[in-house]
């Protein structure tokens, strides 16, 4: 790394909300605060964060003025309606000031040496484009956030098929989610990455086109993933460290479930069909 700051890129980070919680927000703000006094100066000459307010209501947006957290600076972006996580997450692209991007969830708690050791990563490997971290969740299992390339079998297991029933079909599930190699300790490089966490350049991001807004709700980072890839390696590091509070789209409601098919049928449609 260079000693001086004026040569150092800066950090961009983007936070898509809708009426999401506070509480969790808050949390991801101070570990993102914490993890930002290891790199700000060494690894990167500043860090920009900017929360995007995809049209929440007029008590979640009082509530989100009222926010504070000391010692991290944020800017508040506003829509007046929602037009889907890749949406508001290109408003905070076009926000960025260059040098490295991160796209991270309001549920997610950032280790205090996660940003550190992925920008080193990054900055060290030009042919590496993403860098996506270690998860567990709430309850301190490990999420394999990334996923081999989808069938239509195994998505639609994942969707419906109740928690129970899924273990007649560990073998198809474990391999989707990549368990069998994700589960160690070394780097891997890996097809497809979450979007609660993704580490890129924005340059990289720019030149693929940014999310694609087409994809209101899931497999918008599937097909950014995707393009990525044709300029170089998505990483897996386990040195990088996150707690994801999130959940499955089949937790989640019909809704949900409507728009997890409607997006994976688009994502299919795009990329090539893989049934079982």
């Amino acid at each position: 790394m260079s000693n001086n700051v004026f040569d150092l890129p800066p950090l961009s980070v983007a936070i898509v909300v809708f009426n999401s919680s506070l509480p969790l927000l808050e949390q991801t703000l101070q570990s993102l605060r914490v993890a930002a006094e290891k790199v700000v100066g060494s690894d990167v000459a500043s860090l920009q964060v900017t929360i995007i307010d995809n049209g929440s209501s007029m008590e979640y947006q009082s509530g989100l003025e009222a926010l504070r957290v000391e010692g991290l600076e944020y800017s508040l972006l506003r829509s007046l309606e929602n037009r889907g996580f890749g949406a508001g997450h290109n408003r905070g692209i076009a926000r960025g000031q260059g040098g490295y991007h991160l796209v991270l969830n309001p549920d997610v708690d950032v280790a205090p040496d996660a940003l550190k050791a992925a920008i080193s990563l990054l900055s060290a490997d030009p042919g590496t484009v993403l860098v996506s971290p270690y998860s567990q969740g709430s309850d301190g299992q490990q999420e394999f956030l990334c996923k081999r390339y989808p069938s239509v079998l195994v998505l639609a297991l994942r969707a419906f098929l109740p928690v129970i029933g899924r273990r007649f079909f560990a073998t198809a599930l474990q391999r989707y989610e990549m368990s069998d190699v994700c589960g160690a300790d070394n780097n891997v490089h890996v097809p497809l990455a979450s979007g609660c966490f993704m580490l890129m350049r924005k340059d990289q991001l720019v030149q693929v086109g940014g999310f694609d807004e087409r994809y209101f709700l899931y497999f918008e980072d599937f097909d950014l993933s995707m393009r990525l890839g044709s300029l170089g390696a998505l990483l897996y590091a386990p040195s990088v460290r996150i707690v994801h509070h999130g959940g499955y789209a089949a937790s989640k409601g019909w809704r949900h479930l409507r728009m997890f098919a409607s997006s994976g049928f688009r994502f299919f449609r795009q990329h090539g069909w893989r049934w079982i």
